[in-house]
């Protein structure tokens, strides 16, 4: 019997060759030892686009498109303002379909995930091929776990359920992205605009968090701070109370600058246990990664996929925090092997009793947490070396005893006026070890043993003026905490777990859907904060009330795709759902035009094709391809839509007054578009000067 292998990338299909024995290499498959080995490179087939359909110039009448049934197609690539089939793609299915037809049966080896399975099943379909296959389902790519794996192959049809939600989840993005984009770019009349099913409420998510902080207006308040000391120990304690009024602020620090002591009102001491953090899902991951160095959610998922790929860590796209008891037994020997790590060797030799809070086999989804393998690394990158040791890190966090701490809170009373202190002191270090960060400014903070009614004496007191501050912006560390909680704050680690599956996106989804923001030109990043553009503000201030836009019926279709898989739901009453969503949203689009085409009208004067979109800081050209653009404000002046307006149509605009230059001083101008429709300025009787 021939047996087809189908893995997902060639350095997987390699490595798996290697284990079964087969060495000849032919073009893009490995054979031997009634083995073929080949590979796909990622998504090569997928959901046609709508010319398939036959529409190729979209105009309302068209939408929404509803293909029944769906067409599968090799991938696309632009060329030229049109995609045509990916010949690489092209030239791999043709391997691929060779491979199944002079085999008996299939071995799955793609990622054992949602998007694997689909990647295989699309590929199967679109060949027609009907060999029985089994599935490699495997949570490291280590030569043992791969030799396992392919002792205990699973049946195909055992996954059947997570192949028809991902087949819906693809579905749904199409109908949604497509008719949604298109909706939109008709209502406005000119330019190309993206929205998506999960994108778009992320857009939301940021340009709501951008207006909330830009309109935030910080109110005042006062507190009072004292200095006191008892036994040689100095400390400070600040007011109960924040007030609002600035007098009666000022009457109370008057009512007690002078006087000379301070009651103890209360003493309050309490032991606080802090238990270890859960391991590492890959959101999680990223969130700290970028918490702490700053990278990009997209960046850390590719450098944990190169671990992967190099047997170092295991399944990076995991959506659990939780191990099983089988998966538990082989910590030991994996902490073992930290010994000699230049960082953590010291504790991980010390680690001797191991926490079994993340020891759940109910909570794995379809992969454990985030592990190392017993694999040594060698030689890593830096940034490589970066996340291996969080991964690393976090093991031993979530493997340590809690953390024990005696909080005590200390309220003085002076003149009836409350003063409050808090001190910890960790009595077992316990995880918190791991790193030996401080958790918060009352660590280690150690106040005097005093009792209450004790009196002390005052050595000082102060007025301190403070502000309201807004919510920072989104960095993309908070923006995946919000993706992961379907906009809800929770501190709860309960209730975190609770809204996973009602999330927007998932774990090996929202790298790319924030990335696709940045491709669109809807986002930018300014140092770790993520800033909407004027596209983005505008594609927001339109859509900002519509259904598309909507976080939780965003997180409502991924909790419903989430009990497909677990045959809680019928595929039919998803599809039915997001049909009649598809359409509701596309006829909100579309009646969107009345209050957009209030924005001025002119064509672009360098292309002549494009229209010119008016953003809020900026004017472009919709056609993709021209760079004509005007900046609103020029030289601290900012322009009215019929000056840009004259500007773009005639070339020119009249005399404009309060123009100020870099050293201060005021001018008047003539704005001017030169031959390369850069903005100029005009003087009488001078030449034209570059517009600031």
């Amino acid at each position: 019997m021939k047996i087809a292998i189908l893995a997902e990338k060639p350095s997987v299909g390699r490595e798996i060759a290697r284990i079964v024995g087969a060495t000849e290499k032919k073009d893009g498959y490995i054979q031997g030892n009634g083995y073929q080995i080949t590979w796909a490179f990622g998504h090569l087939v997928g959901l046609a686009m709508p010319s398939a359909y036959g529409i190729n110039n979209f105009n309302q009448e068209q939408l929404p498109v509803l293909p029944q049934p769906f067409l599968l197609t090799v991938r696309q690539v632009k060329v030229d303002k049109a995609f045509k089939p990916d010949t690489g793609a092209m030239k791999q299915l043709k391997i691929i379909n060779k491979v199944f037809d002079e085999c008996d049966k299939i071995i799955v080896a793609t990622d054992a995930g949602r998007e694997g399975e689909l990647i295989f099943r699309y590929i199967y379909s679109y060949l027609g091929c009907t060999k029985p296959f089994d599935r490699l389902w495997i949570s490291s790519l280590t030569d043992k776990a791969i030799q396992e794996g392919l002792q205990k192959l699973r049946l195909g049809k055992e996954y059947d359920l997570l192949y028809t939600a991902a087949k819906a989840r693809s579905e749904a993005d199409w109908l949604v992205g497509i008719n949604a984009s298109q909706a939109l770019s008709i209502a406005v009349g000119t330019g190309t605009f993206s929205l998506g099913r999960v994108q778009t409420p992320t857009l939301a998510m940021i340009c709501s968090r951008f207006l909330e902080n830009k309109h935030f207006v910080s109110e005042k308040y006062w507190q009072l701070r004292l200095y006191t000391e008892n036994n040689n120990i100095a400390f400070i304690a600040f007011t109960q109370e924040k007030f609002d009024s600035m007098k009666q602020a000022r009457d109370t620090f008057e009512r007690l600058k002078d006087l000379n002591s301070v009651r103890v009102h209360s003493v309050e001491s309490k032991t606080a246990n802090q238990h270890p953090p859960l391991l590492f899902d890959l959101t999680n991951l990223q969130k700290d990664a970028n918490s702490r160095y700053g990278f990009s959610a997209d960046k850390t998922l590719s450098i944990a996929q190169k671990l992967y790929e190099t047997k170092l860590i295991t399944y990076p796209r995991t959506g659990s925090r939780y191990i099983s008891d089988d998966v538990f037994e082989t910590i030991p020997e994996l902490l073992g092997k930290l010994k000699f790590h230049p960082h953590f060797g010291i504790y991980a030799n010390l680690l001797n009793t191991l926490n079994k809070q993340c020891v759940d086999g109910k909570k794995v989804t379809d992969h454990h947490a985030l592990l190392i393998t017993e694999n040594n690394p060698k030689k890593l990158s830096e940034e490589e070396q970066v996340i291996y040791d969080m991964i690393v890190g976090r093991m031993l966090e979530a493997f340590s005893e809690k953390c024990i701490k005696e909080v005590t809170t200390l309220v003085l009373d002076c003149d009836e006026v409350k003063f409050e202190e808090k001190g910890a002191v960790t009595m077992q270090a316990g995880w918190r070890a791991v790193y030996n960060e401080k958790e918060d400014a009352d660590e280690n903070n150690i106040l005097p043993i005093v009792s209450a009614d004790e009196t002390l004496p005052l050595k000082g007191i102060e007025l301190l003026e403070n502000h309201t501050r807004p919510k920072p912006l989104h960095t993309e560390s908070t923006l995946l905490a919000a993706m992961e909680n379907a906009g809800k704050e929770l501190e709860n680690e309960e209730e975190r777990l609770a809204m996973k599956e009602a999330g927007i996106g998932t774990p090996a989804t929202r790298a790319s859907i924030i990335e696709t923001l940045f491709i669109r030109d809807y986002i930018r990043r300014d140092k770790k904060s993520l800033v909407p553009t004027d596209k983005g503000m505008f594609v927001y201030n339109t859509v900002k009330e519509k259904q598309i836009a909507d976080v939780g019926m965003t997180g409502m279709w991924e909790n419903m795709l989430s009990k497909i898989e677990k045959d809680e739901m019928t595929v039919e009453i998803f599809n039915k759902a997001i049909t009649v969503h598809t359409i509701q949203i596309t006829k909100e689009l579309l009646n969107s035009a009345v209050s957009i085409a209030e924005k001025p009208q002119c064509s672009c004067p360098d292309c002549k094709s494009g229209r010119m979109i008016f953003y809020d800081k900026l004017v472009k050209c919709s056609n993709p391809e021209c760079s004509v653009a005007v900046f609103r404000t020029k030289s601290e002046k900012k322009l009215t839509d019929k000056q840009i307006v004259a500007l773009l149509t005639t070339g020119k605009t009249e005399i404009i007054k309060g123009f100020r230059s870099k050293n201060g001083k005021s001018f008047d101008a003539s704005l001017a578009l030169d031959n390369q429709f850069h903005v100029v300025f005009e003087f009488d009787k001078q030449k034209s000067v570059v517009a600031e």
